[in-house]
């Protein structure tokens, strides 16, 4: 049985249409690592980076990968440093416990 249309292949330079590539994140990669944890934030940016040159080579779920990886290390560096401020304001009330320095004491 013959097919009713022969199946050629695409014309040469055609390409599908994959739609635009997905949010890098960049920014937020930055903000995180100005404003929170430094390491954390420089494997964001290099994370988001990588996204836009894999969609346009053609890996479009690596892309998406990279996007997601980029979010959740932007995210991770902003958790930590919070995570930093909370245990340092802990350290902070502690010593003025042990010490017996009452804070209203210190205000003029």
């Amino acid at each position: 049985m013959t097919q009713p249309y022969p199946q050629y292949p695409p014309p040469h330079g055609w390409v599908p249409n994959y739609g635009p590539p997905p949010d890098n994140n960049l920014v937020w990669a930055i903000l995180s690592t100005v404003m929170c944890c430094l390491p954390l934030g420089i494997v964001a940016i290099v994370k988001a980076s990588q996204v836009n040159s894999l969609w346009f080579q053609g890996f479009h779920a690596e892309a998406h990968r990279a996007a997601d990886e980029a979010r959740k290390w932007a995210m991770w560096s902003a958790i930590s440093s919070g995570i930093l401020v909370a245990l340092y304001l802990v350290f902070i009330l502690v010593m003025f416990a042990f010490v017996g320095v009452s804070f209203w004491s210190l205000m003029p």
